[in-house]
């Protein structure tokens, strides 16, 4: 990790590595608290011992063999109503990172969510620090199964029991450089949404492929809202990040909070 060097304009270019920490968006968090912020910083750690997902659950990883880091950025050109388009920018970078180890059944669960078929690999929590109607600062908290092979939760994939599973690769793969190539994924999009707010082409792109690769787009299952089983379609996804569904002929708007997937 001490010859980390992405490809990147400025994602990355600053590192702040920490064998074991409880949360690297804390830390990223103390940082922008401190005012000792540099856009583009990445906290990474080897040993996340509370990482936290969205809902407030914890997130499973054993040491030294995924992928648990926060970037800081600072999206100032986007409006509190425009947030969920960087959920989407990172997730799309995430998406096509994956897509150089993986041919299939991967897909993006909303709202950033990485699924392998119907096993979670991955998960996305962003904290945002505001300031006045604007988004001051943006901390980008990813953690990415990667060599794991066993977890307590069977629904938990990682890259390495994917690839094995599809034939591909069989050994570890190097964290160092899996982190190099993420950063330039994530940087692409992003400064194509930077771009976007300008020329919109590049948000309404950014949108239709997230929509495309979205877990369960377009097709009826089974989900849960308080505490009650009902049959939905998935049909978009709201510029506020609420998901659309259509229910019983009707097209219904749910939070995040409101809703959970039966798979």
């Amino acid at each position: 990790m001490h010859n980390f060097q992405p490809k990147t304009l400025f994602l990355g270019k600053n590192t702040i590595y920490l064998p074991s920490c409880h949360s690297t968006n804390d830390i990223a968090a103390e940082i922008i608290q401190n005012k000792q912020v540099f856009d583009g910083t990445i906290v990474i750690t080897a040993d996340q011992t509370a990482g936290r997902g969205q809902r407030g659950n914890s997130w499973e990883a054993l040491p030294n063999q995924n992928i648990t880091i926060s970037l800081i950025v600072k999206p100032d050109f986007l409006n509190v109503s425009q947030q969920f388009r960087l959920n989407i920018a990172v997730s799309l970078g995430i998406f096509d990172f994956l897509c150089k180890y993986l041919s299939d059944g991967l897909s993006i669960k909303w709202p950033n969510d990485v699924y392998i078929d119907n096993r979670k690999m991955g998960g996305v929590l962003i904290e945002n620090t505001l300031s006045g109607s604007r988004i001051a600062y943006s901390i980008i908290g990813i953690g990415l199964n990667i060599n794991q092979l066993s977890f307590v939760d069977e629904k938990a994939i990682s890259l390495r029991l994917a690839s094995q599973k599809s034939g591909q690769q069989t050994d570890d793969f190097e964290i160092g450089k899996l982190i190099e190539q993420l950063c330039e994924c994530i940087e692409k999009y992003y400064l194509q949404l930077k771009s976007g707010t300008s020329f919109n082409n590049h948000v309404e792109v950014q949108k239709k492929k997230y929509l495309e690769r979205l877990f369960r787009f377009r097709e009826t299952h089974n989900y849960i809202k308080n505490e009650q089983p009902f049959q939905g379609k998935i049909i978009d996804v709201a510029d506020s990040g609420h998901l659309i569904m259509e229910v019983a002929d009707e097209i219904v708007k749910l939070d995040f909070k409101e809703i959970s997937f039966v798979i």
